[in-house]
């Protein structure tokens, strides 16, 4: 009888150990497709009016905005859209991690603010915490160099991608926990403002309308995607207001002499 339940125990365990295996092996698929989706079009920037506000966008394949039907539906060309005289800088590059986003913030040319959007690449390839936390705090040191504004944005819950299944998807949205957790802690120990994208699956849009706010990777944000970035980066941290006084304050500046 005991080698009987031995025998079940271990064809149990099997089947569990198989299951993990064929998800993860479906999920690395996807993200190997994201990535070829990633590679491909540009980062959306644009030379402006001199009087306008200045923004260096620096980040992953968020930043170049993969997943938009254009690169005007990116979060930098949605910014740009609310902000015509606005002039963007645009450094953000495919899998980059936080640790590299430090040479996207080389230079001493002032910005009047800095957008960072990344993470994800951190979450997929299990930088561990203390290298992230690390890093994080390096990079919001140095894009102060570059701007008294400095906003960062990481992605959501990556968990909630269609593509992650049981067991992964909790422990996706797990690190994805973390990750925000640090950023926060890090953000506001060096002046800089966080956005929260996080939410649990039950309260996140992405996972309630997949079709509608993923591309067709599953995980980068599609147009509807990038605008509820926009509205959460416009609600938190009032991003386009700050732009357009500062604009503004440029202007009247330049109209003085």
């Amino acid at each position: 009888m005991k080698r009987q339940k031995n025998i079940a125990a271990f064809a149990g365990l099997s089947v569990l150990v198989g299951i993990a295996a064929a998800t993860a092996g479906y999920a690395a698929l996807r993200l190997r497709q994201s990535a070829r989706l990633a590679h491909k079009g540009h980062a959306f920037d644009r030379l402006a009016q001199a009087e306008g506000a200045r923004l260096l966008v620096v980040g992953d394949s968020t930043a170049k905005g993969t997943g938009a039907s254009t690169p005007e539906y990116s979060l930098p060309g949605l910014l740009c859209r609310a902000n015509p005289s606005l002039t963007v800088v645009n450094r953000g590059h495919d899998r980059a991690r936080f640790e590299d986003l430090l040479a996207q913030l080389e230079g001493d040319e002032r910005f009047d603010a800095v957008l960072i959007l990344g993470g994800a690449n951190d979450l997929l390839r299990m930088t561990r915490d203390a290298a992230l936390r690390d890093s994080i705090r390096r990079v919001a040191q140095r894009a102060r160099v570059r701007s008294d504004l400095v906003v960062f944005m990481p992605p959501g819950n990556i968990g909630n991608a269609p593509f992650f299944l049981p067991p992964w998807n909790w422990w996706m949205s797990y690190r994805s926990r973390r990750l925000h957790a640090i950023v926060s802690q890090e953000a506001q120990a060096n002046g800089a403002l966080f956005v929260s994208l996080f939410r649990d699956r039950d309260g996140d849009p992405f996972a309630r309308h997949p079709q509608r706010m993923n591309a067709r990777d599953g995980l980068h944000p599609s147009d509807a995607g990038y605008e509820l970035w926009q509205r959460e980066l416009e609600a938190q941290v009032q991003l386009s207001a700050k732009l357009r006084k500062i604009g503004r304050s440029a202007a009247a500046r330049g109209s003085a002499f």
